[in-house]
């Protein structure tokens, strides 16, 4: 394992920790990780981007690792407008011009949100799995009882037990969810270890339960966001050029997404690869595949353009 330098920007509300992987002149990528995971998920990845050209930053979510709140009014929200709000305005921080996003669970969310919102400010999107903007009102309702079943830690979270839980025995609890949702993947316990110091973050707890009773409708959200969640209970679709993914042995999306073809009105493909949901560490090939897919149609588009 290489261990990179940890840098650091102020966004706002946030100073966000990040991996920077290539040179300050590749073509720019953001790619954002989920829980319980953190920046090491793309390390191969972006091993293999950066040796196509790209410039590849991996942020710290909000609530883990480094990332830290500039003050301490400020509200400790998880909801998916301020997840997807964050990427852009590291992007914006770093000069970074039209970007091409990419992530997994909740960066997949935060990414699928950020291209939606602002499409102009992206050049393209990577997403696992499909179309990943939450539709809070459907959240409200029963799923098959096979996947509430696979949801248990989501149940949890909506007591003040599994606050406790959580504080209390967050490296637990995270592993438990890392074997359950990659039964195929052997990783060892450095690997994991390399990831869960993320979890120490102060905010970790409260960014947690917050995003995951915000996303049923349960915990009301950021007041100054409301006008994006607005927007984004419109189901608006995805612009961007886009590559979407679904993992065979993910048990967090039975039946894959391919269904959410409709919601891409530009250039899109869909891919299905064998691996669980935390894909990009599984299948860094993969991921890195469907970003450089993405880079050509954006550059043919530029081309196209002028």
């Amino acid at each position: 394992m290489i261990e990179r330098a940890i840098k650091s920007i102020e966004t706002g509300v946030l100073r966000i920790g990040y991996i920077e992987h290539g040179s300050p002149g590749g073509w720019p990528v953001i790619l954002s990780h989920g829980f319980p995971y953190d920046v090491h998920s793309f390390d191969d990845a972006a091993t293999i981007l950066v040796r196509a050209g790209a410039r590849v930053i991996a942020p710290y979510a909000r609530g883990f690792g480094p990332t830290r709140f500039v003050s301490d009014d400020c509200m400790r929200s998880g909801q998916q407008a301020a997840r997807g709000r964050d990427i852009v305005q590291l992007a914006d921080a770093l000069g970074l011009q039209r970007p091409i996003l990419g992530g997994f669970d909740w960066g997949g969310n935060a990414s699928c949100v950020a291209a939606v919102l602002w499409p102009e400010r992206t050049s393209g999107l990577v997403s696992y799995a499909g179309y990943d903007v939450i539709d809070v009102s459907q959240q409200q309702h029963c799923v098959a009882p096979s996947l509430e079943r696979v949801i248990w830690y989501q149940h949890l979270f909506q007591t003040e037990r599994g606050r406790e839980c959580l504080r209390e025995h967050r490296r637990d609890l995270c592993r438990i969810l890392w074997n359950e949702w990659s039964p195929g993947w052997q990783f060892d316990e450095a690997t994991f270890a390399q990831s869960a110091t993320s979890f120490d973050n102060p905010d970790f707890v409260a960014i947690v339960i917050h995003c995951y009773r915000n996303l049923v409708g349960l915990e009301a959200g950021d007041p100054t966001l409301q006008s994006l969640e607005d927007r984004i209970a419109q189901r608006p679709a995805v612009k961007v050029p886009t590559v979407t993914i679904d993992g065979t042995a993910d048990p967090l999306k039975p039946g894959g997404t391919a269904g959410h073809s409709s919601m891409f009105v530009g250039r899109h493909e869909h891919r299905v690869v064998d691996a669980g949901h935390n894909l990009p560490q599984e299948a860094p090939e993969a991921f890195a595949d469907a970003v450089i897919r993405v880079r050509e149609w954006s550059v043919r588009e530029e081309a196209e353009m002028t």
